[in-house]
């Protein structure tokens, strides 16, 4: 009698996944820096008479893309709103919710010329979602152990952030709110810069951290940005100097900074460049320097393409799933 052929049984259907419980808040990281690089070309459509429908690609492809992580993060929430307090424990989770929140600045900004009223609504609620999360990490910091108080530059997102806000409440007329937020947010980065430079005397960076020492660009960068819009001058053009003395340090140490290789903290290269970028434009329109134009726009290529492959490299890692393991991101 013939043997009956063995069938093996089906394998187990795998338990359901919720989706994005384990979200991570890192990817906020780059989507900052591709609103500064879709802002950066909307001044250049202007400063540097480039293609107008540049800037305004970058910024309605990474709104939609902005808003969809919104969205993914506030979904792992809903599963389990512990997971917040978990995220901002770690490093790249604080940066990414710090970036998700300033990046909301950077949205009314986009959408000022469109939308006064949508411009106005994000950075109110913009400006109310930094300040609990600014509470928040007071709080962790003061309760938690004392290794976790040493200023890192991630503490330019969280405290000097507020310089962001002029951006787009100047153009809104609220001048009273974007001084108020300029002074702040000033006096801020100036205690960072001072705290990281003894820091920085007494202890050594670990490799893996140094990419975050690009961030010390962007508030110099942005403090001349927004002096020249608030007509402060000659503050603008101390920050201007500034930004070029640190831009000539990172440069200069590029090879030490990304010693060990890519990895999701490369996402501190993108905003800082293209806030460098404007400050650039901005300071070769108002002192008529066509040469200063020329290096302002060579930066401004450059910030392309160097955002545009990091953006790209961080959300194809979100993608397959090994963001959330590399940067240790909270799960619902």
């Amino acid at each position: 009698m013939a043997k009956a052929p063995y069938f093996p049984p089906p394998p187990p259907i795998p338990p359901k996944v919720r989706m994005f419980r384990r979200m991570p808040p890192a990817v906020f990281t780059p989507i900052m820096g591709l609103f500064g690089l879709g802002l950066a070309w909307r001044r250049a459509a202007d400063t540097l008479v480039a293609p107008a429908g540049i800037g305004e690609i970058i910024l309605g492809a990474v709104t939609l893309l902005y808003l969809f992580s919104v969205v993914a993060y506030i979904m792992k929430l809903i599963q389990n709103t512990d997971t917040f307090v978990e995220d901002l424990k770690v490093l790249p989770g604080r940066a990414g919710l710090t970036a998700m929140v300033l990046s909301g600045y950077l949205l009314a900004a986009t959408l000022e010329p469109y939308a006064i009223l949508g411009a106005t609504s994000f950075l109110l609620l913009s400006f109310a979602l930094h300040v609990f999360l600014v509470g928040r990490v007071i709080h962790l910091l003061a309760t938690g152990p004392a290794e976790a108080r040493i200023v890192t530059p991630v503490w330019h997102l969280m405290f000097a952030g507020f310089i962001l806000i002029p951006l787009a409440a100047v153009p809104l007329g609220l001048t009273g709110f974007a001084l108020a937020a300029y002074w702040v947010g000033m006096f801020a980065a100036l205690f960072v810069w001072f705290s990281s430079a003894i820091q920085f005397l007494r202890r050594r960076i670990p490799a893996p951290l140094r990419p975050l020492l690009a961030i010390h660009l962007a508030p110099a960068s942005v403090l001349g940005t927004v002096s020249y819009l608030l007509g402060e001058v000659q503050l603008a053009m101390v920050f201007c100097v500034t930004a070029i003395v640190i831009f000539g340090i990172l440069l200069g140490r590029v090879r030490w900074i990304t010693k060990a290789g890519f990895s999701p903290l490369w996402g501190a290269f993108t905003f800082p460049l293209a806030a460098f970028s404007v400050l650039l434009q901005i300071t070769a329109v108002v002192y008529g320097s066509n040469a200063l134009k020329l290096v302002s726009g060579l930066t401004l290529v450059a910030a392309t393409l160097i955002i545009l492959p990091i953006a790209y490299k961080i959300i194809q890692m979100w993608s397959k799933g090994d963001l959330a393991a590399k940067t240790n991101a909270a799960q619902a």
